[in-house]
Formats: C-alpha cells, sequence, structure tokens
C-alpha cells in the first residue's frame, strides 16, 4: 500500500514539473518573436531635373565713375548730398580758380602781344612786295620779311592754344558729374588741397546703379560643361559661320538667379553679357559678367551675392529624401522595399543634391520604394509592415 502511494506521488511531481517546464518554454518563445516592424516608405521620384550650381559674385554699377580732381588746388566748395542721386553736367565741386584765372589773363596778354607782332610784320612784307618787284630791295630782304610774317602767324596759333589750354585748366576748377547716378562719400572736405599725391586725386565716385554688373568666375571645367551644352541645345540650328552667333545669343538669353546675403532670392533675373577671353593661369578660373535689373535700387555696388546658373538638365532623374540615404566610410545604401514586403538594403551611387532629395545615378530602376522613416529598427531580410507615403519637399529645387 505505501509502494503504491509513493508512485503515485512521483507521478504527479513528474506532471507539475512537465507542465511547468511547457509553460516556461512558451514563455520564451512568446519574448523570441517580436511583432512585424512598422515602416514608411516612398515612391522613388522620376523627373526631369535641372541641375544647377552656385556661384559667388561681387556687384558693380553699370557704370562706375571715378570723379578726379585733374588740377591741384584747395578744394573751395561741395555741392552735393552724399549718398544721393545726382544729374549729369550737375556742379559736384569747386577747386580755388584764382591762380588759374590769373594764368588765363597771362594767356591772353601774351596772344594780344603775338598778334600785334603779327600785324607788324605783315605790314613790313606789304611795304616790301612793291619794292622788290622794282629791285628797291634785295630778295634776300623781302624774304627775311616774309619769314618773320610766317614765325608772327605760328606765334599767334601757339599763343592761342596756351590761352585755350589755361581756360581748359581754369574749366577743370568746376568740377560736374558725368553721368546721371548715385554719388558716394567725398574723399576730401573744403579747405582740403587736391589734386596731387598723396593728397586726394580721386575724391569720390558716381555710379549708375538701376542696372547693376555681377562678376564671377567659372573654373575650367565648368566653363566647358557650359559651353558644351550650349552648344548642344543649337546643335540643330547650326548653319556655316553662324555657330559664333548663336552661341552669344544664347549667353545673351541665359537666365541667372541671384540669391542675397541673407538667404533670399532676387525679384529679377539677370543675363550673361561677357565672357572674358582667356583663362586666368594663376587661378585656372574664367571671368564672367552678368547685369540685372535694379529698379528699386535695391542693389549696391561692392554687394556679394551668389549667382544661380543652371549647368545641366537631366532628363528621367532618380530622386529620394536625403533622410533615404545611409552613408558608412563614404559608400551609400538605402532599404528598398521588394514585393514580398521583404527588405533589402541596396548600395547605391549618389549624385547632385537638389534642396532636401538625392539623386541616386546608380542602384535604382524607378519603380521601386523606399524606406523613410523606421530605418533604424530594420535590417535586410527582414519583413515590415509597409505604409506608403507622398513626400513633400521643403525647399525649393527650381
Amino acid at each position: 500500500m505505501k509502494y503504491k502511494t509513493t508512485i503515485s506521488s512521483r507521478l504527479k511531481m513528474f506532471a507539475f514539473i512537465s507542465i511547468f517546464i511547457f509553460s516556461i518554454s512558451c514563455g520564451e518563445e512568446e519574448k523570441t518573436a517580436p511583432p512585424t516592424p512598422e515602416v514608411t516608405v516612398v515612391k522613388v521620384i522620376k523627373e526631369t531635373t535641372p541641375i544647377y550650381k552656385e556661384f559667388v559674385g561681387q556687384m558693380y554699377g553699370l557704370k562706375d565713375i571715378p570723379i578726379r580732381a585733374r588740377v591741384q588746388g584747395f578744394l573751395e566748395g561741395i555741392f552735393f548730398e552724399e549718398g544721393r542721386s545726382v544729374k549729369k553736367g550737375q556742379l559736384l565741386y569747386t577747386i580755388d580758380p584764382q591762380p588759374f584765372m590769373a594764368d588765363v589773363a597771362a594767356k591772353e596778354s601774351g596772344l594780344a602781344e603775338a598778334k600785334t607782332l603779327l600785324v607788324n610784320a605783315e605790314n613790313e612784307l606789304a611795304r616790301y612786295k612793291p619794292l622788290a618787284e622794282t629791285n628797291a630791295v634785295s630778295k634776300s630782304d623781302l624774304d627775311a620779311a616774309q619769314s618773320t610774317r610766317d614765325a608772327a602767324v605760328s606765334s599767334v596759333d601757339a599763343a592761342k592754344a596756351n590761352l585755350r589750354l589755361s581756360e581748359i585748366n581754369l574749366g577743370y576748377t568746376k568740377i560736374k558729374s558725368p553721368i546721371y547716378g548715385m554719388i558716394g562719400k567725398t574723399e576730401a572736405r573744403e579747405g582740403e588741397f587736391v589734386g596731387k599725391d598723396p593728397n586726394p586725386v580721386i575724391l569720390n565716385t558716381v555710379s549708375r546703379i538701376d542696372t547693376v554688373r555681377v562678376q564671377f568666375f567659372l573654373t575650367e571645367s565648368e566653363y566647358l560643361v557650359l559651353t558644351k551644352a550650349w552648344l548642344k541645345s543649337r546643335e540643330a540650328k547650326k548653319a556655316g559661320d553662324k555657330v559664333d552667333e548663336e552661341i552669344d545669343k544664347k549667353t545673351s538669353e541665359y537666365k541667372l538667379e541671384l540669391i542675397l546675403s541673407d538667404g533670399s532670392t532676387y525679384d529679377y533675373k539677370g543675363s550673361v553679357d561677357f565672357i572674358n577671353r582667356n583663362v586666368d593661369p594663376q587661378t585656372g578660373s574664367m571671368l564672367v559678367q552678368a547685369h540685372f535689373p535694379n529698379p528699386n535700387r535695391l542693389l549696391r555696388p561692392g554687394l556679394y551675392a551668389k549667382v544661380k546658373a543652371e549647368m545641366d538638365i537631366i532628363e528621367n532623374a532618380l530622386l529620394v529624401p536625403q533622410r533615404c540615404i545611409i552613408e558608412l566610410q563614404g559608400q551609400y545604401s538605402l532599404f528598398v522595399i521588394k514585393d514580398d514586403n521583404t527588405v533589402e538594403s541596396r548600395i547605391v551611387t549618389v549624385g547632385e543634391r537638389i534642396g532636401d532629395l538625392w539623386m541616386i545615378t546608380e542602384g535604382l530602376n524607378g519603380d521601386e520604394s523606399v524606406v523613410i522613416d523606421g530605418v533604424q529598427k530594420i535590417g535586410s531580410g527582414m519583413t515590415v509592415n509597409a505604409t506608403t507615403t507622398e513626400f513633400e519637399s521643403k525647399t525649393n529645387t527650381q
């Protein structure tokens, strides 16, 4: 009887241990089977995309005319407001004219004296001519009178030229604006001696700013890219010697954008009007100049801005949000969702950044979806629950 009781107890103990082990193993299985990850995916964007590049440029007035003191003297008067508009021919400065007026008077006196000598020489020649016809005077006396008269004529011409030069110098004591434009800060004040170094020679600058020039530099490779693009765009229309004409026309019509130092884009677009004839051998760059309308006078000479130029147009470019790209030791990859909702890690080759998008040149076919949110919790080969969303770019890529 005692033996049967012991067997029964052992059977009950074995059954309890078996149930306990089974329950523990089930719990472990439940813990080791995580839920399927939830990810957000976007379709690869496939569209024709212009490629832009930005160049740092400096602004100049359409005309920047230095106002110079062309004669030496003491500055007597200033007749404009600094930083304001001036008209063509408006009086800007006056230099003490007294020394120049005295010089004009002296030259007038010299001219009068030369004219008097000319009259005497002509009278003398007039008396000698009839006498020479009757041999009352020698031929040499007539020739001397003729030479004296001719010398007197030359003296009068020289006196007139000297007087004209003195009058010109007297005119330089009144300095007027050569163009309509905006004048800057004066470099000299009333009472200063001007016109000779180290004293001010350039007193001011007048700039025409209704249109501004922006100068920037292209590298050799950038210049070749642009030129080839222009040639390609006009290839079908080329005809003999008209090739250069077509390129120049394309250049003049080429629209540029201006990005100001505060990050804003200028309201008016500009056109290339000048490309230098040569590449600077020291810098390996080529000077390019563009002009931009400036009707509200917002832009001023000396400002720096970025010139945004269209370098190329890529047909059917593949674009993905930059958030999709994983960079590791110079290698770029992203997660592609396959038809069976499994994840594939794909190595890709990236191209230009277009705002918050990135161009993919190799690794995608254009009809796939890539993971944009939840990248950190997935790996290659995993099965996921994918939710497709439409990506809205927060940057202006045009």
